[in-house]
């Protein structure tokens, strides 16, 4: 129970200071922190999250991290279903926190139908100018989950340098969204994506299928690759 309590706190924080960021700070005139702040911030809840609760949890805060882990040979498969309800409960809950923030405003109408509002993902959408399609938001979310979890996997090996996983693993996500923000607003997390999209539109949930797919086909992959790579046998 403390583990999945650590989990969901974990990524209540991440929904909320990376969602958050993007939402109520990200636009605002004159010195809104724009894309790079947003990237910055959601590296910033993982880095402190892993610290906070790492020594609790493991720090997952993504079910695709938990797949990861698992295929990865680091995981327990009787955990991976607890794990991944307490991460997308909390990501919702942290979504209802940012939605009472955001609804509280004088002028608040909704959050918005357009792809992106409330910090939605999305593909096949002009958002930032230029309109990448469904293989383009798959590649990139597949590609991009794969790299989060080859560092995750590398940062937490037995043989890592202890202490640093943490700061290798928040600024491996924050790399990620600055590459990957323009394309589909960066998902990574299909916990993250189910938390906005539960307070949007349809639409976002239409779209919400490939956010569950890609990362966890990514996290997969990495797993296997980093187990033939560097097996973290017991011996």
């Amino acid at each position: 129970m403390k583990k999945l309590l650590a989990e969901f706190i974990g990524t209540m924080w991440l929904v909320l200071g990376g969602c958050g960021s993007a939402v109520l700070a990200a636009g605002v005139p004159e010195i809104g922190i724009g894309l790079v702040g947003v990237s910055l911030a959601f590296g910033l809840t993982v880095l402190t999250g892993a610290y906070a609760l790492g020594h609790i949890s493991g720090g997952h805060f993504n079910p695709a991290v938990s797949v990861g882990l698992w295929a990865g040979g680091r995981f327990d498969k009787k955990e991976l279903l607890p794990y991944i309800g307490a991460q997308v409960v909390g990501g919702a809950f942290g979504a209802a926190i940012l939605y009472l923030i955001v609804s509280s405003a004088a002028d608040f109408s909704g959050v918005g139908s357009a792809p992106g509002a409330f910090a939605t993902n999305f593909y096949d959408a002009n958002v930032y100018g230029v309109n990448f399609g469904l293989v383009g938001a798959l590649v990139t979310e597949i590609v991009m989950t794969f790299m989060f979890l080859i560092v995750i996997l590398g940062a937490t090996h037995k043989n890592a340098s202890p202490g640093f996983g943490g700061m290798a693993i928040g600024l491996a996500l924050t790399l990620i969204h600055l590459i990957s923000i323009p394309v589909t607003n960066t998902s990574v997390n299909p916990a993250r994506s189910t938390a906005v999209a539960i307070f949007a539109n349809a639409h976002a949930m239409g779209q919400l299928w490939l956010f569950w797919l890609a990362p966890i086909v990514g996290a997969i992959l990495a797993g296997l690759v980093y187990k033939f790579m560097a097996p973290d046998n017991k011996d």
